[in-house]
């Protein structure tokens, strides 16, 4: 092993990363990947071949419906519940045609909901609860099965959109006549309460982290009429915030019920606006297939069909075809065994500690679930709090780290100190996981495996980097200590904030605690569940943090603004305090401009030469410390139908929303004895249970 660093004109995008010589293992391009085979096959088509909108000759729905509702006059005819032209979802591209109604869905979740005011920061346990009763302006999950020349997101409760001849203006039109589940019209009221009152409202955090920067510095919105936005741009033809369009970032909810116990327009405080809603409080309206009729703490969520639903398909048939889902709430790592075992239906493998035992399962000729696997898209990376100028209002102790986080050789001697290798194989043996040094993922489309740097494993190498960052064991204690500074001679101890809701997360960090002990930083593990460790994250309140690949890693074309901090909130790791500015590093500043560019170019060579360069810098200035990568499987009970071929379990989105759950279905002779609440409906806002 050599430790001289070879300086070559290919790697100085980073020019200041390499001002002065150090000790260091070679920088090389990252290792191919081990084969893995097995994958699915995805079946390549246009957007025009997924759905349209357009009226039908006639209209029809489940039976009970029409006999125990709308004949005693309990619901208008399902005609008129339609919208003017629905979404009309294409026969050609259902793997199994048009489906046949009933039966149920059946989750399990690890996550426990908050409420339903998603739109102010309220999470409502995920695991494709909000995915199901929210529905967006743009939709993307489905863009896996798009041909790369007609890739842009989909269009969902905006049907269509058109651009002014500068590129600055975008028209957008919502589907019109469409109407929430409890039978209220769905306008541009709903879409302008959402950006006005919860976007733009400093004292809101929507869901999924929405702020005014997700679609652009300057941009305003504004209705034209009920059924009619305008998006105003201070770039032309920025058709990146198409996707931010899509979940989590804008999914607009219901005006008539949030409106009013929003502090603007009543005497709520945000608190009390934002927790309204509880988790009991039942037949919550939704645009989505489904809304919240039962819920019991720690126990189920059952959501039964919306009898507004909008769309349709090709003969008629108003959708779901699913009467109820539920969401049994356990753990996530339960969520796998239930559905391998058959008490649940549907599951994204995600854990590969349950890979092996999962895959033995699935062999066995009576097994109830069938597993496939997409690409490497499943990932993790470390993320230093860049932030040196207050955000998360750090301490004397976390100051320190901090300022160290911003220091090339100490980034270097912590990717230096990871043996990915281990990491890997501590959860799964076998060819699942790689090495993955950070930046794009090596599942995405614009992944170049020699744009990829990579600082390969030796602990040598990595004391000598903490060396050149000033960094000594000066007491013996086996922990190096500062040099200088408030912190002077003090242990040089990190916190490592991680969620507690997923094994592999905390697998991971306890992987990195004890690698980073040999190098000679204590690091203090802070595992959090769900919203609590998301407020860490947001907060800045977090030294350290251990993030899974979102959509900016795989898709890259959907919330690339957070691969880099282009705004004072876009980045996950570096954002400004509330009264200050970004203190970009160098090679940040390189980042940024990349990623400017690259939203700014429709040109679809030019975007990926940028995102080769993005990567090159990214890795060669450790922007992100990579830990591992490796697939992810789709597990779905055999008897569910219409199931698209080699559907990720992530990549635009979750397969949740990929697997498209208001068009499967269960043929009549396989159907269960599932339904909680068989033949029923939603009631009204806020009464208990549904009505039969």
């Amino acid at each position: 092993m050599t430790y001289r660093m070879k300086l070559t004109s290919a790697l100085m995008l980073g020019a200041s990363f390499f001002a002065t010589a150090a000790f260091a293992s070679e920088l090389t391009a990252v290792p191919e990947a081990p084969v893995f085979q097995g994958q699915g096959k995805v079946n390549y088509v246009g957007r025009s071949d997924l759905w349209e909108y357009k009226a039908l000759p006639a209209y029809s729905e489940p039976e009970y419906i029409t006999k125990n509702f709308v004949d005693k006059g309990r619901l208008p005819p399902v005609k008129d519940r339609l919208p003017k032209e629905p979404l009309v979802f294409k026969t050609g591209n259902m793997p199994d045609g048009v489906g046949v109604y009933g039966d149920a869905l059946r989750h399990v979740i690890g996550g426990r909901p908050e409420g339903w005011n998603y739109q102010a920061g309220q999470v409502q346990g995920w695991g494709g609860i909000d995915i199901g009763m929210y529905e967006c302006l743009t939709r993307t999950a489905q863009l896996f099965q798009i041909k790369a020349e007609d890739m842009e997101p989909l269009p969902n409760l905006a049907k269509s959109w058109e651009w002014s001849e500068d590129g600055h203006k975008l028209t957008m039109h919502l589907i019109e006549g469409a109407k929430w589940s409890d039978g209220v019209p769905f306008t541009s009221e709903d879409v302008m309460f959402y950006w006005e009152d919860n976007v733009l409202d400093p004292n809101v955090s929507p869901t999924n982290g929405a702020t005014a920067e997700t679609f652009g510095a300057g941009t305003t919105l504004k209705a034209i009429d009920d059924y009619t936005i305008e998006w105003t741009f201070k770039e032309a033809f920025p058709k990146q915030y198409l996707y931010n369009m899509a979940y989590g970032t804008f999914c607009p909810g219901p005006a008539h019920m949030l409106k009013p116990q929003h502090p603007k327009y009543s005497k709520n405080t945000y608190d009390q606006y934002k927790n309204f809603f509880p988790p009991d409080f039942m037949n919550w309206p939704v645009m989505g297939a489904w809304s919240p009729v039962l819920y019991r703490p720690d126990d189920i969520i059952v959501l039964r069909r919306n009898p507004y639903y909008w769309k349709v398909d090709e003969k008629g048939n108003q959708l779901p075809y699913l009467d109820e889902v539920h969401f049994k709430l356990s753990t996530w790592a339960d969520r796998d065994v239930q559905a391998v075992a058959g008490s649940g239906d549907i599951s994204n493998l995600e854990q590969p500690e349950n890979f092996v035992e999962s895959l033995k399962r699935a062999a066995q000729p009576t097994a109830p679930a069938r597993l496939e696997f997409g690409p490497r898209l499943i990932g993790y990376n470390l993320y230093m709090n860049f932030s040196a100028n207050g955000w998360g209002e750090p301490d004397a102790r976390g100051q320190a780290v901090r300022e160290l986080n911003r220091n090339e050789h100490f980034r270097k001697a912590v990717t230096m100190g990871l043996d990915r290798q281990k990491l890997g194989e501590a959860l799964v043996k076998g060819p699942f996981t790689a090495i993955y040094p950070g930046g794009i993922s090596s599942g995405s489309s614009f992944y170049d495996r020699e744009s990829t740097m990579y600082y390969p494993f030796d602990l040598e190498g990595a004391k000598k980097e903490l060396e050149a960052a000033g960094l000594k064991d000066t007491d013996g204690n086996g922990v190096v200590n500062y040099a200088d500074g408030p912190m002077k001679g003090k242990d040089v101890e990190i916190t490592l904030l991680v969620s507690a809701d997923y094994s592999t997360d905390k697998n991971l960090a306890e992987g990195v605690i004890g690698q980073m002990e040999k190098l000679g930083l204590r690091v203090v593990l802070n595992a959090l569940d769900g919203k609590q460790r998301d407020n860490a994250n947001y907060g800045g309140k977090f030294d350290w943090t251990i993030n899974r690949h979102g959509p900016e890693l795989t898709a890259v074309v959907q919330n690339t603004e957070q691969l880099a901090p282009v705004g004072p909130k876009t980045s996950w790791f570096h954002r400004a305090p509330e009264s200050g500015q970004l203190d970009l590093m160098p090679f940040e500043q390189q980042l940024v401009d990349i990623v400017n560019k690259f939203i700014a170019t429709q040109d679809v060579a030019e975007r990926a030469n940028l995102m080769k360069e993005y990567n090159k810098v990214a890795t060669t200035n450790v922007n992100s410390v990579g830990l591992t990568e490796y697939p992810g499987a789709l597990i779905i009970n055999k008897r569910f139908a219409n199931v698209p071929p080699g559907t990720p379990i992530f990549m635009f989105n979750w397969a949740e929303d990929s697997v498209l759950r208001e068009r499967l279905y269960v043929a009549a002779d396989k159907q269960g004895d599932y339904e909680l609440a068989k033949d029923s409906l939603p009631g009204k806002p806020g009464e208990k249970g549904p009505v039969e």
